[in-house]
């Protein structure tokens, strides 16, 4: 199967990118504190992680100013030229860090993270969450200009709620200008986004969900079910996030054991079949961007873009995973 039989329009946008991307925050270096929360890894390393997930059917890659302070946009973009991979063929989306900062920044930082991506087109230009000194509306005024400028293909926001995702989608419109995407935590452990509105409004206004932690952080890898002690000599803050803690890797154990079952299936893995059923639940809404800190991982996230679930799978992991909700 081609990198073309996987693509689908991102939200109400022209890019047509496969469900799965690549989340870039372990490109980090290990800079800044944001940086900290992943083990180092080379320029090789980062370059063969690029080059497998391209190989394997993914067209498109996030990062963020935020990641190392523009680090992972620089190794993201000497991998993708290391690669040969040509700026026509894969779509880069970057963030704008909002916090402590007002929408004029926007438009001030754009030339750096131009700079720092060294003439890959930033195809999605997202405002990283909500925590700016400035209102909605001045942000997207700002993208907008972005847009018209030609500095910006399209806007996308992250960590946005369902009302501030309708604002700042009204806003835009006011520049005849849509919102593709929300970019927010979702998975088969946290489906909140599905009871507080943002699914809702997502599947109204056609914008793409673009799930970050698609895998929980490794917990629907099943990995930390089988050796618990591994999560002691991970570096961040993981260790202490209650679900890998014994009562909580427990409770999972069950959705872990239906994706295991449904994996014995299709020759998969539990990690392949949660990221599956995560973007294709939802009739192409969902968008995954698992990170990725070998090429091991990389591949197996991008071929989990070849299973084809049943609907009576498909159903059994949905109530498999509410059963776990909070």
């Amino acid at each position: 199967m081609s990198q073309q039989d996987y693509k689908r329009p991102l939200g109400n946008s022209e890019l047509m990118v496969s469900p799965i991307g690549l989340g870039t925050w372990q490109f980090s270096k290990r800079k800044n504190l944001a940086g900290k929360y992943w083990p180092m890894l080379s320029d090789e390393e980062s370059y063969d992680i690029v080059q497998t997930t391209y190989n394997n059917g993914v067209n498109w890659f996030d990062s963020a100013e935020m990641y190392g302070n523009g680090e992972s946009e620089k190794t993201l973009a000497r991998a993708l030229q290391s690669a040969g991979i040509r700026n026509e063929d894969v779509v880069v989306a970057t963030k704008w860090m909002p916090i402590f900062r007002t929408a004029r920044s926007i438009k001030k930082t754009i030339d750096q993270r131009i700079e720092v991506l060294d003439g890959h087109t930033i195809s999605l230009h997202q405002v990283h969450n909500p925590l700016s000194f400035s209102g909605i509306g001045a942000q997207m005024k700002a993208m907008a200009e972005l847009v018209k400028d030609k500095k910006i293909r399209y806007v996308g926001v992250s960590n946005f709620s369902a009302s501030q995702m309708r604002k700042a989608h009204a806003e835009l419109a006011k520049h005849s200008i849509r919102l593709v995407s929300n970019q927010v935590h979702y998975n088969m452990v946290n489906r909140k986004i599905e009871y507080n509105g943002i699914m809702e409004a997502a599947r109204e206004l056609n914008i793409a969900i673009i799930a970050y932690s698609p895998l929980a952080q490794g917990i629907l890898t099943g990995k930390y079910h089988d050796a618990p002690q591994e999560i002691k000599s991970k570096q961040g803050f993981r260790k202490r996030i209650g679900s890998f803690k014994e009562k909580g890797l427990e409770k999972t154990r069950p959705l872990i054991d239906k994706l295991r079952e449904v994996a014995d299936n299709h020759q998969a893995t539990a990690a392949q079949v949660a990221l599956n059923w995560l973007t294709h639940y939802h009739n192409g809404t969902v968008f995954a961007i698992p990170g990725a800190s070998n090429t091991q991982q990389a591949g197996s996230n991008a071929r989990s873009m070849h299973l084809d679930l049943t609907g009576e799978e498909m159903e059994i992991l949905d109530q498999a995973s509410k059963q776990i909700q909070k």
